[in-house]
């Protein structure tokens, strides 16, 4: 029992190595193996094919990131800091380090695959649903649908967009998102 999760813990990490090193479409059964030091027929074995690895250990990798992402933003004294803290976290993801190339890949093939579709979307409603309670926690009177809707999006691009321009400064943006997510909807100066 312990050795075959230990054996589909090494099929994930391969997995998700790949994923972010020759895309998602790029995987093969023997590549997987190869990485994780078994045999072909133990990738079928633990599961009905690397399409499904894939998705398993693709969700699996981003459920964990987007959670940890929650959980420390709920850590936050208020929206300023919160935002902050984001957008710090946010400047290490530069699109080409091998966790944004495989978020950006499992998007991508979620295009492709309605399972995978449907557990990404269930895991952004999650992530949206933390940031619903963390905002109305600390105070935001606007639509808190609609502020969490607009930051994960947000967060979204700008990993897409760092990575086509790793000069732009994420940090710099606090500002201008902060505000994006005033509860009155109007920029004040601290948006200018």
């Amino acid at each position: 029992m312990e050795r075959g999760r230990a054996t589909r813990q090494r099929l994930f990490d391969a997995a998700v190595a790949l994923i972010g090193e020759v895309g998602w479409g790029g995987v093969t059964t023997r590549m997987v193996a190869e990485r994780a030091g078994v045999a072909p027929g133990v990738v079928h074995y633990h599961f009905a094919s690397v399409t499904d690895l894939l998705v398993e250990a693709s969700t699996a990798f981003a459920g964990a990131l987007f959670g940890e992402v929650a959980h420390r933003l709920t850590e936050q004294p208020d929206v300023e800091s919160g935002l902050d803290w984001l957008l710090g976290e946010l400047s290490g993801y530069t699109g080409t380090d091998p966790a944004s190339l495989l978020i950006v890949e499992t998007h991508l093939a979620s295009g492709r695959l309605p399972e995978l579709r449907a557990r990404l979307r269930d895991m952004i409603d999650d992530f949206r649903a933390c940031v619903v309670s963390w905002l109305r926690a600390r105070g935001h009177t606007g639509d808190a649908e609609a502020a969490a809707v607009l930051l994960a999006a947000t967060l979204d691009g700008l990993v897409l967009h760092h990575s086509l321009d790793p000069a732009m400064d994420v940090a710099a943006l606090a500002g201008p998102l902060r505000a994006m997510l005033r509860a009155d909807g109007h920029a004040g100066s601290e948006g200018r």
